[in-house]
């Protein structure tokens, strides 16, 4: 059962990196926009799903089933105040985001205060 786990788990690894490869092999990486925001093609689905799945992880999963396990079901507000923080930092940020052209934090810093706080 070792062998089988362990070759699966490295024919998907490998699958997810090839087809990782295949699909992103054209695209501009050198630049901040073409790394960080995949030269702005992206469709809706794509950036609510990456925000989705970028909320939720290991410690998402384990964690916070533990401390529910430990503490009862009051944990659960702490996920439906992200998925609150989200909706609210999309709808008033994400558009000022796209206005000023900016893809970093650093950047965003740089053009609110100055170049010092850049770095």
């Amino acid at each position: 059962m070792h062998t089988i786990t362990l070759a699966s788990f490295v024919l998907f690894t490998g699958l997810v990196g090839l087809t990782t490869w295949w699909f992103t092999r054209g695209d501009d990486h050198a630049s901040s926009k073409g790394y960080f925001l995949a030269g702005r093609t992206l469709s809706f689905p794509l950036i609510a799903g990456s925000l989705l799945l970028t909320n939720l992880s290991t410690e998402q999963m384990v964690g916070l089933n533990g401390a529910a396990f430990s503490d009862g079901l009051s944990v659960m507000a702490w996920e439906v105040i992200a998925v609150l923080a989200l909706v609210l930092m999309a709808l008033f940020f994400l558009p000022r985001f796209l206005k000023s052209g900016i893809a970093t934090l650093p950047q965003y810093l740089a053009l609110r205060f100055d170049h010092g706080t850049q770095v």
